[in-house]
């Protein structure tokens, strides 16, 4: 899944596995317990019970633009050969560990 922690518009981005309860409304990510913000969140989907810190939870999209701006995505090492393979279907960067999206939002548009 596509995981970015928002103190604001952006924030850092992450590619990596998480564990959904059995309604999805809570997701397990590393030591975050997120709870979903039932659509009340500003640009961000679930909140972290202990901190409060706000991110935007999603399924990795297939061109990379996953962020909403410009940045630079870190894929966890055990994501990193699927998301190459699976996701991307560009196998020859799985020894990548991060890469540069261009956003969903990037004033970049094709010809």
């Amino acid at each position: 899944m596509y995981i970015e922690w928002k103190p604001g518009l952006s924030g850092h981005a992450r590619i990596g596995r998480v564990r959904k309860s059995a309604t999805g409304k809570t997701i397990y990510y590393m030591d975050y317990v997120l709870t979903s913000l039932k659509g009340a969140g500003y640009k961000a989907n679930f909140v972290d019970e202990e901190s409060g810190m706000q991110f935007w939870v999603s399924n990795c999209r297939k061109d990379g633009n996953d962020t909403l701006y410009p940045g630079v995505v870190e894929i966890d090492p055990n994501a990193q050969e699927e998301y190459w393979t699976r996701i991307r279907r560009i196998p020859e960067k799985s020894h990548l560990t991060s890469f540069r999206s261009a956003g969903k939002y990037s004033k970049r548009r094709p010809c």
